[in-house]
């Protein structure tokens, strides 16, 4: 069982790193240099499309990454 555990854990680690690392960056250079007043006051869009389902993903792997987490600490004490 904790061996099932550890590798599921791993698989959703890697698949939660491969998901954030696809994810389009939400600011660019000239935010950088003007501070970022854009998302301060409201302009930053709702995600749409191919970055929608990147962002729900990376919400259901990282709770499930937590569910594993929690269920090994348990195992292993």
């Amino acid at each position: 069982m904790y061996n099932t555990l550890l590798t599921a854990i791993i698989i959703v680690a890697i698949l939660l790193i491969l998901i954030v690392v696809v994810q389009p960056s939400k600011n660019n250079a000239a935010s950088n240099l003007t501070g970022g007043a854009e998302t301060l006051f409201g302009k930053n869009k709702k995600a749409r499309g191919f970055e929608a389902v990147l962002n729900k993903m990376t919400i259901i792997l990282g709770f499930i990454f937590m569910v594993l987490a929690l269920a090994l600490a348990k195992l292993s004490s």
